[in-house]
């Protein structure tokens, strides 16, 4: 599909959107067998809006032809590839950023992250954070250096051995915390399927096979375990699936620390497209609780395997050539370059 017609299509999704979820406050909301909201099936959060507010632009809703425009426009192009490069890549490391985009290790043909802005709640966002006003993550200072390396997870950069590379770059969990806590959109596989029953929901992210299992009416578990994906917990509040996380495994590099706690809200806009909002809170690394919401909306692909293998089957080459280097007087910092 050429660029034109992948925007032509993603606005009139977004126009087919609007059109459906106009009615939303009258809309009847589905429940299953076991009478909760019926939040089942195949949803997408391909978006060109991202977690944050592209550089110059002001605010957080705007008119459908702005939104056009700006989907459209190689400023919002531009940002949104560096938006991707930043938060998808850069957990990675600077150097595996550069090494990734510059050689265009990702080129064109391999993304698919949307073509238009999101419609949440029947308006056009510019970001998915609404609280901060400003559509910024409220970080300490240094706290975006200690989500990256946060007490408890070997510190990243070297080459020394496995544990001193990213959970991403080894492919134990997905990219930018698609699957959560937060779950957010990247720049391909942004399909997850949802699938529950009596006492459990699984979210399963198409982006490197993770599974959120979210355990109905529970305690937080009390084994001092700190899972990937983190410790998820929820209840029903009349139609909406509220879900409470905390505990996320360090080496995860999540949204928050050890002491942090995301709360998720599921409510069905529409019969295609639920309403996801967050609230993260951890003083750690923030200077206020901060808020979102994103839409996810009905997708009739299904969810692709995604071949990246646990462990990264790259791994022996790579460290391989490290110890070349080091042998040879050389060393090799974060940023892939190479000093004798």
């Amino acid at each position: 599909m050429n660029s034109s017609l992948r925007k032509l299509t993603g606005f009139t999704l977004a126009v087919s959107l609007l059109a459906s979820s106009a009615a939303a406050q009258d809309y009847q909301r589905p429940f299953n067998e076991y009478g909760q909201p019926d939040l089942q099936g195949m949803w997408s959060s391909a978006s060109v809006t991202r977690l944050t507010r592209p550089r110059g632009v002001d605010n957080l809703v705007v008119t459908e032809d702005e939104a056009v425009v700006m989907a459209n426009s190689d400023f919002w192009t531009q940002t949104n590839q560096e938006q991707s490069a930043d938060t998808t890549i850069k957990d990675l490391g600077t150097g595996q950023a550069a090494a990734a985009f510059a050689t265009r290790g990702y080129n064109s043909f391999w993304l698919s992250p949307g073509s238009s802005l999101a419609l949440v709640k029947d308006e056009f966002r510019t970001s998915w954070i609404v609280d901060p006003p400003d559509g910024q993550i409220p970080y300490v200072e240094k706290g975006a250096a200690m989500r990256r390396n946060p007490p408890g997870a070997p510190p990243l950069g070297s080459f020394d051995g496995p544990e001193t590379r990213s959970a991403v770059e080894r492919c134990l969990v997905g990219f930018v915390a698609t699957p959560g806590p937060i779950m957010l959109n990247s720049i391909y596989n942004n399909t997850y399927q949802i699938v529950q029953n009596e006492d459990y929901v699984m979210i399963l992210a198409e982006m490197v096979h993770d599974a959120r299992i979210i355990r109905i009416d529970q305690e937080h578990r009390d084994d001092g375990q700190t899972p990937w994906l983190g410790d998820s917990i929820g209840w029903y509040e009349g139609e909406t699936l509220v879900v409470e996380t905390v505990n996320v495994n360090p080496m995860q590099r999540a949204y928050i620390s050890s002491e942090g706690k995301v709360t998720e809200r599921f409510t069905r806009w529409a019969d295609n497209q639920i309403l996801y909002e967050f609230t993260v809170e951890d003083p750690n690394y923030y200077t206020q609780t901060w808020k979102g919401e994103m839409s996810l909306n009905a997708s009739s692909e299904p969810l692709y395997e995604y071949a990246c293998h646990e462990g990264n089957h790259s791994f022996p080459g790579i460290l391989a050539g490290a110890r070349r280097l080091e042998v040879d007087g050389f060393v090799v910092d974060d940023n892939y370059d190479v000093e004798r």
